[in-house]
Order: C-alpha cells, then structure tokens, then sequence
C-alpha cells in the first residue's frame, strides 16, 4: 500500500471515528465535569461558565511531588519527611475543587469527563517541563486496578486519563507492563506508613521493557505519595531509568 493511500485509509478511519463520537454525543450528551448537565455549546468539554471553577495548581507547588504549598516553601511536609522513590510529579488541580467531580467520574460512571480531564492534565504537564522539571517520558503507564476492583467499577479511571494524556502527547500508553498483584484496603484514611505497608508488593511488572526507559504514572489523585512509590519501587527493580507521575488533583497546603 502506497504512503498517500495510506494516510486517506488513516483519515477516513479518524473521521468515522469522529462521526461515531458525534453520535453518541446526540444521543447520549456529554455532562460538564463542573456542574454535571449537559455541555452546551454541543461538542464542548465543559461549560464555559464552569472552565474557571476548579483551582488550578500552577502556583508555587513542591518541587517534588507537586503540592500546592506557601510560597515561602519550597517542598510539603510530605516530602521533607519521607523519602520517595519518584523523582518529580504534578498535578492539574486542587483536590478540593474537583471532589465532587471526581467523586461522580469513580463512581457514577461520568467516563466521558475523562477528555477534559486528559486535556487539563495535558496543559499542566506542559508548563512543568517549560519550567525544566520533568524528564520527558518513553512510555505512560496507568496505576492498575485489582481485577476485582475495576469488575465492580467497570473501567479503570486511571487508565482513561492515561489515554487521554498519551493520545495528546504522543507517547506510548502501556498498560501491559504494570498491574496489580492483589486488591487493598481503601487508603482515604490511612496515613503514609500505614499505606506504605499495605501497599508492599502489591504491584508487578511483567516483562523488560522498562529497562533504561523513562516511565510516567497516571492517577487521579495524589494523596501521600505511598501508591506512587510503591509503584515505583517496582518499575526501577524492573530496570526503569526514572519515574514520575501526573495526576489530575493533589492536595494543599497551608
């Protein structure tokens, strides 16, 4: 098949694709991931009224893992006490203006939030290595789920936003290297050491080819940073140059 014939193939195929997601979106709207109605106008993402609701953390944040702090501060109190395995993170938003968006994308099945989501994330990593604090990763890799967890849920949030941000991107998203050996305990409550020791050797990686690479983890939220560096933990046993991470809502400090 010759190049130009190809490329039409590749274009037609991106246009159904397209005509499909208008379809849907007819008969099914697409809901604003601020106010939860329909997004209007049609073929928005989010409400132009709603674009400005969520806090943005794009102020000063921890050099590490991306914390909304003081501007007095360079790290959170997270990272002046524990030593993480992830060289750098960030985050799009505050957790505390997108919980009950986020709360409706877990468990309401709000999936098509996820495009927005990815978007925002998209734009916020984009600053960081403007600033130069980000290696640029080789491949994206979603935080796995249980098997059961994401039978009951019936997707996996992480990996939503994982595509989203490495269709944007342009780089791999693997989702056949990471996964989750065993289901946990629900960790909203549980301080760092507590979920450092229930996270212990809770994720597998299979195969070799995160050898010398540079691997970015997506989440939803970041929280202490025991699910990240658990993680991580075996992503550099496996052979990983480095590990960072994304996430589309973290945490503040005053």
């Amino acid at each position: 098949m010759s190049y130009a014939l190809k490329k039409m193939t590749s274009r037609a195929r991106a246009g159904l694709k397209e005509a499909g997601r208008l379809g849907l979106d007819l008969l099914y709207p697409r809901r604003c991931p601020m106010c939860d109605r329909p997004v209007r106008p049609f073929g928005a993402l989010i409400c132009p009224e709603c674009a400005g609701l969520p806090v943005r953390a794009l102020g000063n944040t921890c050099l590490q893992c991306g914390t909304i702090v003081p501007w007095d501060r360079a790290y959170c109190s997270g990272c002046q006490t524990n030593r993480h395995l992830f060289v750098r993170g960030c985050a799009a938003f505050s957790y505390r203006s997108m919980s009950r968006s986020l709360y409706r994308y877990k468990y309401r099945g709000r999936q098509e939030y996820a495009s927005w989501y990815g978007l925002e994330m998209t734009g916020a990593l984009k600053e960081r290595v403007r600033r130069g604090r980000f290696p640029k990763p080789d491949y994206i890799l979603p935080v796995p789920l249980s098997r059961e967890r994401e039978r009951k849920r019936g997707y996996n949030q992480a990996a939503l936003l994982a595509r989203e941000v490495a269709k944007r991107l342009r780089i791999p998203c693997r989702e056949d290297i990471l996964f989750r050996t065993r289901d946990t305990a629900v960790l909203k409550t549980r301080d760092f050491w507590e979920r450092q020791e229930n996270l212990k050797r809770a994720f597998l990686v299979y195969g070799n080819d995160v050898k010398l690479k540079s691997i970015m983890l997506i989440d939803d939220i970041y929280t202490t940073g025991a699910t990240m560096d658990a993680c991580a933990q075996a992503l550099l046993a496996a052979g990983a140059e480095n590990v960072t991470f994304l996430t589309l809502a973290i945490g503040e400090e005053t």
